[in-house]
């Protein structure tokens, strides 16, 4: 099978570092890519992070997007968030949100951060860990 596609890369850095974002834009068959629920997408960012750090060790982490995909999905997950931030506001009790890979897990603990009255928390096993959002004590 082929896929034609255009690759840009770009440098970005923030407070864990350097981080490589490879940008994979494909007019048809972004799902061959993506995969389900995005597996196929980190499983192709698995072996790009691999070929960098063994080459090139200069990236402390390497992102992959195809089609704008983990864009999307992180603004759902932080709206999703946002959501059960209001929830727990409003009935004090501690809400779990449904499993999540590390990646969308780090967005939702850096985005509920700015947040002094919430405190959130991981827990569970690979691949059903999720983050319990609660209140701050």
């Amino acid at each position: 099978m082929n896929l034609e596609c255009q690759v840009e890369t770009r440098e970005e850095v923030d407070k864990d570092g350097k981080a490589l974002v490879v940008l994979v834009y494909t007019p048809e068959n972004a799902r061959f890519l993506i995969g389900k629920n995005g597996q196929n997408l980190r499983a192709i960012e698995q072996v790009v992070r691999a070929m960098f750090l063994k080459n090139l060790n200069e990236f402390k982490n390497i992102v992959v997007d195809v089609n704008d995909y983990r864009k999307a999905k992180a603004s759902y997950v932080i709206e999703l968030a946002k959501q059960v931030v209001t929830r727990v506001r409003n009935t004090q009790k501690a809400e779990a949100l449904l499993p999540m890979s590390a990646y969308e897990r780090r967005i939702v603990h850096m985005e509920l951060a700015s947040y002094p009255d919430i405190a959130t928390e991981s827990i569970g096993n690979e691949p059903q860990r999720r983050i319990i959002v609660k209140p701050y004590p």
